[in-house]
């Protein structure tokens, strides 16, 4: 797996670097300490995972990302901060960012990375507790509309909980290719992009 890793702390960014190249199946490609540079690193690198701080100045984390996933809407990003910020998580989630991980969490680094890359959404650190209340929770959906079935329903509340395809599978007894593909074909009936998306969509209630 290629990682690209931003923190405005060089010191930090290093510190990553030797963390995440410990494990063999990890490089990391290149460091930035800033938004502009992560906006020219990804192009430069296209990485598996793009690692970055959210704080930075004068290009934060979060304009960095608007901008990457405007031109790379398939673009995984992980942010990695010390600031469990209500406003941040919001935008983050919104942007369409893969993960918002904080640094104290050092040790789930490496997990997290790899579930990003595997096409998860992580939120640690207590942060997934707090989505559904951010993002005020709305009535239930008229899914009929967009022809979404029964177990497509399931599925979707299963997603926006925050479990993985394999936690999925085993919770509604289902292989893990068959939920793989009940999630493509529920993204490509709400014209979504990616199962981030899909969680915002069901905690408010379609404005994603």
């Amino acid at each position: 797996m290629q990682v690209v890793v931003i923190d405005d702390d060089q010191l930090v960014a290093v510190s990553l670097k030797t963390i995440l190249e410990a494990a063999p199946h990890i490089t990391v490609a290149a460091l930035g300490t800033g938004g502009r540079d992560a906006i020219l690193l990804y192009r430069a690198h296209r990485p598996d995972v793009l690692l970055m701080d959210i704080r930075m100045e004068p290009v934060s984390g979060l304009e960095a990302a608007e901008e990457i996933l405007a031109e790379y809407p398939e673009a995984n990003i992980l942010f990695l901060t010390t600031f469990s910020d209500d406003e941040y998580i919001i935008k983050a989630l919104r942007l369409g960012a893969k993960g918002y991980i904080l640094k104290q969490d050092f040790e789930g680094i490496v997990p997290a990375l790899d579930a990003v890359a595997g096409g998860q959404a992580v939120f640690g650190g207590g942060i997934a507790g707090k989505i559904p209340s951010l993002l005020h929770q709305s009535p239930p959906h008229d899914y009929g509309r967009y022809g979404i079935s029964k177990k497509e329903r399931e599925i979707i509340e299963e997603v926006a909980k925050g479990f993985c395809n394999k936690e999925i599978a085993a919770r509604l007894f289902l292989s893990e290719g068959t939920v793989r593909n009940y999630i493509s074909v529920i993204l490509e009936k709400l014209g979504l992009r990616d199962r981030t998306q899909l969680a915002i969509y069901y905690f408010t209630g379609g404005n994603v």
